[in-house]
């Protein structure tokens, strides 16, 4: 077993998911593969489901080489189709007995300009990327909740990105198909999720882009420049997807990416160059000020939470649905980032990545969504006025942090000298 996969690298232990038995749809190569290899690393059987057949058996021939017998499974399946979806699930069954985790993987990319495309490949982009996912809810999700237990990954791309709108209409849907999957199994234990890869090499998004580069007057190397810090190995946002999958609670209800779960379990990608270089040295004055700004910031929003907390449950729900699909995370799990962040100010460790990037530049955006959700809900324009001076509040408070941010004079220059010596 080699040693050296990605997912080795974080604080997951081999074989924590043993006997789990995943599906992964459009695994025969690319993110879907290295996914496979990642969970079979993590214990677990994988069953691809692949509709190129050469695809799918040399995945299955090579996992087994590399891992053993028993522990990849090849099903030849298209999932636009009801029937083969239908044999996928007897065979799985028969074979297993049951099901405990799903990443809904496999895709097309029809590219070009909407009035272009075509319907024909439109109405394929439909059965593959909205009415295949729907197709595996419909007859899988019965077995998770009668054994009240389960994983469903959506694997979604929500850019809306010119020239390629007959792709992401449809893994734009996936995220709300996954978003309402999660409000309906709220008090069950399947957790129903949206995870993206990132900008990845495979061999689909390098054909894709071929074609694309040209629409947008670049080459291939100069696109994949815009979004170079972003970039991660087909090896990396694979085993994001089976890091997503061992954390699976955390993440119910919310779209994250591969970098966000890697993260999790400890695995830096891109990792700038800041976080090798020595802390910023500011002043005790300086630390005492910013810590004092940050936590007025952090009693606005514990005291927000205690609020939503004590509303009625359905609007409750609401306001959290809407939060999670805003920041990519809990309540709850944000306000612990609040808190490293703190922990970060008060021991002096702060470096120049953390003081461009801090966490209150999220919570800023969210106010500002607020806000602009507060101007169509409510119609009273005195309570209106009201609430729109309280959310500016918050906004003020969060700009005078960043004002005295960049206030600090040298921490620019260290960060230059910094990068410098790397």
């Amino acid at each position: 077993m080699d040693t050296n996969l990605v997912i080795s690298k974080g604080r997951l232990k081999s074989n924590q998911l043993a006997g789990k038995v995943c599906l992964i749809t459009g695994a025969g190569g690319g993110i879907g593969y290295e996914a496979a290899r990642s969970l079979i690393w993590l214990g677990a059987k994988v069953v691809i489901a692949e509709i190129d057949k050469t695809k799918g058996k040399n995945a299955e021939k090579s996992l087994t080489g590399e891992f053993g017998k028993n522990k990849a499974f090849f099903i030849h399946t298209d999932i636009s189709r009801e029937s083969s979806v239908k044999n996928l699930r007897n065979k799985i069954y028969s074979h297993f007995g049951h099901i405990n985790v799903i990443i809904n993987n496999a895709t097309v990319t029809p590219l070009g300009r909407v009035q272009e495309v075509g319907l024909r490949k439109w109405d394929k982009s439909y059965y593959v990327n909205l009415r295949g996912p729907v197709l595996i809810v419909t007859y899988f999700l019965p077995e998770m909740l009668s054994k009240d237990e389960g994983t469903i990954a959506f694997v979604s791309s929500s850019g809306a990105a010119p020239y390629m709108g007959a792709y992401e209409v449809f893994k734009t849907a996936q995220v709300e198909l996954a978003n309402t999957l999660a409000a309906e199994l709220e008090k069950t234990e399947v957790s129903v999720y949206a995870i993206g890869p990132g900008i990845v090499k495979t061999e689909t998004a390098q054909k894709a882009i071929s074609q694309m580069a040209p629409l947008y007057g670049k080459s291939v190397d100069e696109f994949y420049k815009m979004s170079e810090n972003a970039l991660l190995s087909v090896q990396e946002a694979g085993a994001g997807f089976a890091a997503s999958v061992a954390n699976a609670h955390k993440y119910r209800g919310l779209e994250i990416g591969s970098i966000q779960a890697l993260l999790d379990i400890g695995i830096l990608v891109n990792k700038p160059q800041d976080n090798i270089c020595q802390a910023v040295n500011l002043s005790k004055t300086e630390r005492e000020k910013l810590t004092n700004l940050f936590l007025e910031i952090k009693k606005i929003f514990k005291e927000q939470i205690e609020d939503w907390n004590k509303r009625p449950i359905f609007e409750r729900q609401w306001v959290n649905r809407d939060f999670k699909k805003h920041m990519s995370t809990t309540p709850e799990m944000f306000l612990s980032k609040l808190d490293e962040f703190e922990e970060t100010l008060r021991t002096n460790k702060v470096t120049p990545y953390l003081l461009e990037n801090p966490p209150t530049v999220k919570i800023f955006s969210y106010y500002k969504h607020q806000m602009e959700l507060l101007k169509g809900y409510e119609k009273d324009l005195q309570i209106l006025q009201e609430h729109m001076a309280i959310i500016q509040g918050w906004l003020d408070s969060i700009t005078e942090f960043h004002l005295y941010i960049d206030k600090l004079k040298d921490f620019r220059a260290r960060e230059a000298t910094c990068i410098k010596k790397n």
